[in-house]
């Protein structure tokens, strides 16, 4: 069991290392989209890649998921097949939001140390095919 300190310090430590090995500017938030945001998650239990859909405005959330929606059977044939659409997912504050995302298979653990290599391979591969998707298709999404 980590103490809070020694689980902050880990968390910072993974996010420094990924940072330093793998020196690249990520799309993450710069999508023009307000509340619209592709993320790495990593917890004690988890590693995701993910594109999150968080605004205010339901009848705006629902647009662009369904957008996303529309284009699922491309995303899964031509970049990511695993991909999951969740339009009910609850984050740990309770909020609901949309979230298509893929979640690392191995065992993982951002305490673990040596299960961090997996996770960074993951990271890059899944997000640059996120990327690749939302580029191509930006234009159809942003209408």
């Amino acid at each position: 069991m980590f103490r809070k300190e020694e689980s902050i310090k880990l968390k910072k430590e993974f996010w420094i290392s990924f940072g330093k090995s793998f020196p690249r500017k990520w799309l993450l938030y710069n999508t023009k989209i307000k509340g619209f945001a592709f993320k790495f998650v990593a917890t004690k239990k988890i590693a995701l890649v993910c594109l999150d859909i968080e605004m205010k405005n339901e009848e705006l959330k629902n647009h662009y998921y369904n957008k996303l929606l529309s284009l699922k059977s491309i995303l899964i044939h031509d970049f990511i097949k695993e991909v999951v659409y969740d339009s009910d997912y609850i984050l740990e504050n309770g909020k609901s939001i949309c979230r298509i995302y893929i979640k690392l298979q191995t065992k993982f653990s951002i305490h673990n140390k040596n299960s961090w290599q997996d996770a960074y391979a993951f990271f890059i591969f899944n997000m640059e095919q996120f990327e690749l998707f939302y580029y191509e298709y930006e234009d159809f999404i942003k209408s």
